[in-house]
């Protein structure tokens, strides 16, 4: 009988070694590259018929879609994993997965320094309106339609999600002497929040002047920024969005900042990356980057790695390093 698989969707960039290092307790098999009908094609084919465990990440999407039902159904019957590499994974679809017993991993804790650190750079970046003298000096207008900003120090920080990256981001925001209070599933121990204050989404909602969202995106969480939520914020508050677009819905956003009611908005991801929604790139109060929260070496490395580490741990005692909270109890 031969030895199980691993199959890795996409590229690896910076642990390569580490995924050949497998080899020694695992075939190593690999789609490169291609499109999403060759890779249900190999499954139905049966290339990957001793497959137990699969390396893939967000930005394999690009290649196979969605790990959607079609998709999972086609999976060979002998997988046991799915080692994620992105803290977000709400392009699998956890359901179909956890019905067949497939266990699926991702990479918490790899992801919170850098995260954190965009969200800071785009709630200052959103408070001091950085986007028009930046766009006024590079078309040499010196500063450009240039409009006087707001400091962070004594403001209200408000983090919906207070988990590894939402924790990081109120360490940061300390330092800029905030205040912070949150709302989570469940409330921290007092170690853990450190100061901050927890409350419920409505109080955080009405009492904050800049809100974080730093949550997973699921069907309980969708569009939980909302219309009827905008209307209870304070006039001019400021929203920053690093972890997925759907958290909030955009025409009740764009509503939002046509009528000043939201001040400004720094905005890391888009509902249909990489396209861009045209009247975000227009709005002149919104401070926009391409989905950049992770874009380090160090914390690009640290993910793969821990993909690796997971993998390994898996296939060799049956056990996950960083298993998905929806599968906490499978």
């Amino acid at each position: 009988m031969s030895r199980g698989a691993a199959l890795l969707i996409g590229k690896i960039a910076h642990a390569r070694k580490d995924w050949e290092a497998l080899a020694s307790i695992l075939e190593l098999k690999e789609f490169g590259s291609g499109t999403r009908a060759e890779f249900l094609q190999n499954c139905k084919a049966g290339k990957y018929d001793n497959v137990v465990a699969i390396f893939r990440s967000n930005a394999s999407t690009s290649i196979t879609g969605r790990f959607d039902k079609e998709l999972v159904s086609a999976l060979p019957k002998s997988l046991k994993y799915i080692c994620h590499n992105g803290a977000g994974y709400d392009n699998i679809d956890v359901d179909d997965c956890t019905k067949r017993g497939i266990k699926i991993t991702s990479t918490p804790g790899a992801v919170n320094h850098a995260t954190a650190d965009i969200a800071i750079f785009l709630m200052i970046g959103a408070l001091r309106q950085a986007h028009k003298p930046l766009a006024g000096i590079r078309a040499g207008k010196w500063r450009g339609d240039f409009t006087l900003g707001h400091d962070p120090n004594k403001k209200i920080l408000g983090i919906i999600g207070m988990g590894g990256i939402g924790r990081e981001v109120a360490l940061r925001a300390k330092a800029f002497g905030m205040s912070v209070i949150y709302h989570n599933r469940t409330r921290l121990s007092a170690e853990r929040e450190a100061g901050a204050k927890y409350v419920s989404l409505k109080e955080l909602i009405s009492q904050s002047d800049v809100i974080s969202l730093n949550l997973a995106l699921n069907e309980s969480t969708r569009n939980i920024l909302g219309k009827a939520e905008f209307a209870e914020m304070k006039t001019g508050v400021v929203i920053v969005n690093t972890a997925r677009s759907g958290l909030i819905d955009t025409e009740a956003m764009i509503e939002a900042l046509d009528s000043e009611k939201v001040y400004s908005v720094g905005l890391d991801v888009y509902d249909a990356e990489p396209i861009v929604d045209e009247r975000l790139i227009r709005n002149p109060n919104i401070f926009i980057l391409p989905h950049i929260g992770t874009a380090t070496y160090e914390t690009q490395k640290e993910m793969e790695e821990l993909v690796l580490e997971n993998l390994k741990v898996a296939v060799t005692e049956g056990r996950l390093l960083s298993p998905i909270a929806e599968q906490a109890n499978l």
